[in-house]
Order: C-alpha cells, then sequence, then structure tokens
C-alpha cells in the first residue's frame, strides 16, 4: 500500500520555478534594480540542439550594454543537463553561465561558471 504523501521526484510544470530558481530571481531583481540588468525572462528563450532536443535555459538575462546571457540555475548537476549546455554554448553565439548557490558556511551568494 502506497503512502498518499509520497511523490515522486519529477520536473515542475513549465514555466514554474523551484525555490533555488526563485532565490536566483530575487539576485536578478536586484542586479536589475542595481542597473546591471535591463531585462530578464524565465524559460524565455527554446534553443534547438538537434532533431527532437532542445535546450531551455531557465533564465534569458540582458545586460544593460546589450549583451544577451542564458543562466542554467541548478542545485546541483546531472550528466545530461550539462552536456546540454555545453552543446548549448558550441551552437550558439551568446554567454552562457551557470549559477549554483553556495553553502551558508561558505558565505552564501552565488558561484558562477561560464561555458
Amino acid at each position: 500500500m502506497m503512502n498518499k504523501g509520497l511523490r515522486a521526484l519529477g520536473r515542475l510544470k513549465t514555466g514554474e520555478m523551484n525555490k533555488t530558481e526563485m532565490a536566483y530571481e530575487a539576485h536578478l531583481f536586484v542586479r536589475k534594480a542595481a542597473g546591471e540588468v535591463l531585462w530578464y525572462k524565465f524559460e524565455g528563450i527554446k534553443l534547438r540542439l538537434a532533431d527532437n532536443t532542445f535546450y531551455t535555459p531557465d533564465f534569458a538575462v540582458m545586460l544593460t550594454n546589450g549583451q544577451l546571457e542564458l543562466h542554467e540555475v541548478k542545485g546541483f548537476w546531472q550528466d545530461d543537463a550539462r552536456v546540454k549546455i555545453k552543446v548549448a554554448a558550441d551552437l550558439y553565439p551568446m554567454q552562457f553561465i551557470a549559477v549554483q548557490p553556495k553553502p551558508k558556511k561558505e558565505g552564501g551568494g552565488w558561484k558562477f561558471e561560464n561555458f
């Protein structure tokens, strides 16, 4: 007999943010208020990597200088996600940035990895 309180791990519906993505959106909001970011959109761009293979970065971010960056927010990485961002970075002439929260014992905030 299954416990109704248990649920399988899975993806949220398209357009729904997890807690890490919500925290990063708050970070982008602060950067926008500080004049560093002109615009950002959650799941605003979908890129074709191959036939029937797509990649949707978590955030499309436009800096005030007009540069477009694509930010992927991860609490932890699974191999397929890392492969997709690397392939996308090879195919498209945009800045791809992986974002992970830093543990509180390391001072909190965010760490960034460029692709």
